[in-house]
């Protein structure tokens, strides 16, 4: 008796409502989902033999679907409409099937608008749950797929007439800056926000204030004043005072219509260049470098300083109001305004001063002549600043020099030229001193290496050479 107890206890916990599974409880609450809705083909031209449309709309639900069919709409912007019904693909009808599909097709009508339409499924209808008096259903379904590469209608199906779409999208978004025609607008997303210049002189380029969102199309700009503003199609010039009215577009093409933003802008007179007033400094002195001297600030047109350009960074550093004097030599530097709405930049005005450099001398003398048997001499100049120096010579062939040391190498007259490459204090300076090179020089032995089979020998002389049946080993 008591185990039968138990089992019909067991029975009647395993049947209550309140001990339904995780899962059951998430199945009473879960609404049917997409799993998948595409149509075939993507476009349809109304000119063309065929004009069918195959649909496809896959969804699921963990306890099944309620629906025989669900109804399709397709509509487009311009209030163009189609309906066409799907009906499940499983034949008999399997109310407990998880995930059903619904397909169906229509004929497009010849007499339709070409258009970009939009794909939508009715809702769809789940199974009701257990102890639940409600059904699930879910929103509506769209295209969750990309079925063609028309930017702005990629899950929509494209129905063109003659190769035309005619699709009214709005193809680019502007301008950046502001205007006489107060409307919303979506402001483009552009690498620098800049104002245009609304002056005789100028040019406006709808690209710099313009963001393009289809890349198969181009801005095109007319004027309706061309006294005022003239176009060249990419771009207006402004070339006289007064009001200029131009268009910005994209132009028509297979897929999108025209689109236009029109324009009203007052053209003022030109920009002049600014003129800045520069005064030079004179001369100055290595005494004391580095050292940093005071010169004249210069402003612009709009009373704002210029900052000077340093063309001699090695002699000086020019900055604003001051030079930082490294060197001696010839410091060189620039002032230049930039631009505004109102002023085009000045010219490039150039100044330069000089830093003087002490002088040096060198001391050097060579003897008159030099036997050639010595081979060499010794080279010792020197400087009244105490400073290194370097030797040099053109006499090639005759002599030569390594560091302080001259090579005697043939009869003739050897010029040498001592110079110090100067500080930055002091000049460079440099002297030239000769010595006739005379006498014999003695004979230079040398030894090779000669061969004959496996055999060597060594013959040395002033010139050697091998005996017969030995070859120079190379």
């Amino acid at each position: 008796m008591r185990i039968k107890i138990i089992i019909v206890l067991m029975s009647i916990f395993s049947t209550s409502p309140s001990f339904m599974s995780i899962a059951n409880a998430n199945e009473v609450y879960a609404i049917p989902e997409l799993v998948s809705f595409t149509f075939s083909p993507s476009e349809i031209e109304l000119t063309a033999p065929s004009a069918n449309v195959k649909f496809e709309l896959v969804v699921n639900h963990p306890i099944g679907i309620e629906n025989s069919k669900v109804n399709v709409t397709l509509s487009s912007a311009k209030n163009n409409n189609l309906s066409v019904e799907l009906f499940r693909s499983d034949v008999p009808i399997n109310r407990s099937l998880k995930t059903v599909t619904f397909i169906g097709s229509i004929d497009i009508p010849r007499n339709i608008k070409a258009d970009v339409y939009v794909v939508e499924s009715s809702p769809v209808i789940g199974i009701v749950p257990m102890n639940t008096a409600q059904n699930p259903i879910s929103s509506s379904f769209k295209i969750n797929k990309k079925m063609n590469n028309i930017f702005g209608a990629e899950t929509a199906l494209i129905i063109r007439s003659g190769g035309d779409l005619n699709f009214d999208y709005q193809t680019f978004i502007g301008p950046s800056h502001k205007t006489l025609f107060v409307l919303p607008r979506e402001l483009p997303k552009l690498p620098k926000i800049v104002e245009p210049i609304w002056k005789v002189g100028e040019t406006y380029v709808p690209t710099d204030y313009y963001e393009l969102k289809v890349s198969e199309l181009d801005f095109g700009v007319t004027s309706k004043n061309p006294e005022v503003c003239i176009s060249d199609g990419k771009k207006l010039t402004f070339v006289a005072v007064g009001s200029c009215s131009f268009l910005v577009f994209t132009p028509k093409n297979k897929n999108y219509i025209y689109k236009q933003d029109e324009q009203l802008v007052n053209i003022t007179s030109a920009r002049m260049a600014q003129e800045l007033l520069v005064e030079n400094i004179g001369t100055q002195n290595s005494v004391g470098l580095p050292k940093l001297i005071k010169i004249p600030r210069v402003t612009s047109g709009t009373l704002d300083y210029v900052s000077p350009n340093t063309l001699t960074p090695t002699i000086c550093l020019a900055s604003n109001g001051f030079v930082n004097i490294f060197s001696g030599g010839v410091c060189k530097y620039t002032y230049q305004s930039e631009s505004t709405p109102n002023f085009l930049a000045s010219k490039i005005y150039e100044l330069s001063f000089e830093i003087t450099r002490d002088p040096q001398t060198i001391s050097f003398t060579l003897p008159n002549a030099a036997n050639v048997s010595s081979k060499s001499l010794a080279l010792a100049a020197t400087a009244s600043s105490g400073t290194a120096i370097t030797y040099s010579t053109s006499s090639t062939g005759i002599c030569s020099v390594s560091g302080s040391t001259l090579s005697l190498i043939k009869n003739g007259n050897c010029v040498v030229v001592a110079t110090q490459i100067g500080t930055a204090t002091l000049l460079p300076a440099s002297v030239t001193a000769s010595v006739i090179i005379e006498g014999v020089a003695p004979a230079v032995k040398k030894t090779i290496t000669c061969v004959k089979g496996k055999s060597t020998k060594k013959v040395t002389g002033t010139n050697p050479k091998c005996s017969a049946g030995y070859k120079l080993k190379k």
